[in-house]
């Protein structure tokens, strides 16, 4: 698939729009049912939970539902692709992430979409992650020191070239210890595989781990943020735990397919604009390990910039491809 190809898959929700013969009645009373939203990946992570919480916000918005419809799989790219197959009149929206837009054009041979175009919705930190059960280490530097001496030790991620699978890689090199990587399709599999001492530790989104910090069966080490989590303000970032230039967040942005009405992007827009200033949505999201924002294409063409020149780079280190 040639490069003009691929970008004419898909659009953001603050991008350029190419009106279609849709009518301008359907246009300016959209949504007239309920909405799909795509998550490319499984139920219960964290892509799956900041999405339901603003599928809540915008079924009371619009009067219409916005359904959740879980397609995981390829590091996402079969979730995104049903995205970009749909009829382009505002009826399916797509939960597209960082491993979309920085990650996976480097990770996968053929890309069904154009990692170039998108508009934030969200952003958060991950956050390394231990069992109490069957880790003694209280610090990132106790943990490597417990981890060179116990010799065998593995991470869990949710899949192959996701932020939390290079982030574990980062991590080890950095430290200079070995470790195995354990791919799971989300979340919800690694922690599980964490809590029965199947897996070492985690470097993962940090909504997915808050309950299992707040039940205290779990253990959060250090954040990768460049500043302390407003709500975990006892745990350390990774720099003030002695890993420098460790900030990794993960972040996500609304796509619908090319072809989508200009009106209809800009209600979606409108909406992430007027949510990203809701105090209790905010507050929802802080709790959970993340937070709503805004912006221009034009600002986050220039985050996305910077992100792949990393994420380049953490896949090159990782040794990571797929089909």
């Amino acid at each position: 698939m040639s490069s003009m190809d691929r970008r004419a898959f898909l659009q953001t929700t603050a991008a350029a729009g190419v009106f279609i013969a849709t009518g301008a009645h359907a246009q300016a009373t959209w949504p007239e049912h309920n909405v799909r939203i795509v998550i490319p990946y499984p139920a219960g992570g964290s892509t799956d939970v900041l999405a339901r919480f603003l599928a809540d916000k915008l079924k009371d918005m619009f009067g219409h539902t916005f359904v959740i419809e879980n397609r995981p799989g390829a590091g996402g790219n079969i979730g995104i692709t049903a995205v970009t197959t749909s009829p382009p009149d505002g009826y399916t929206i797509g939960a597209a992430t960082v491993g979309h837009f920085a990650i996976n054009q480097f990770l996968y041979s053929k890309m069904p979409f154009d990692p170039e175009r998108e508009s934030l919705t969200w952003e958060l930190p991950n956050v390394f992650a231990v069992a109490v059960d069957h880790c003694p280490a209280r610090t990132v530097a106790e943990f490597v020191t417990w981890a060179k001496q116990k010799g065998k030790t593995s991470f869990g991620s949710p899949g192959v070239g996701t932020s939390p699978h290079l982030s574990g890689v980062m991590f080890a090199k950095l430290t200079g210890f070995d470790t195995v990587h354990v791919p799971f399709r989300g979340a919800a599999q690694t922690i599980p595989a964490m809590l029965s001492g199947d897996v070492t530790f985690a470097i993962d989104n940090l909504a997915s781990y808050v309950p299992f910090f707040q039940s205290g069966k779990m253990r959060a080490l250090a954040v990768t943020s460049a500043q302390r989590w407003p709500t975990m303000a006892d745990v350390p970032t990774m720099g003030e735990a002695g890993i420098k230039d460790f900030v990794v967040t993960s972040w996500a942005a609304f796509v619908v397919p090319t072809g989508t009405p200009r009106p209809i992007i800009d209600k979606i827009a409108a909406a992430m604009k007027t949510l990203a200033g809701d105090a209790e949505l905010q507050k929802k999201f802080e709790v959970a390990g993340a937070r709503v924002i805004a912006s221009t294409p034009e600002e986050t063409l220039a985050y996305a910039a910077k992100e792949r020149a990393m994420w380049k780079d953490a896949v090159a280190l990782s040794g990571a491809k797929a089909e």
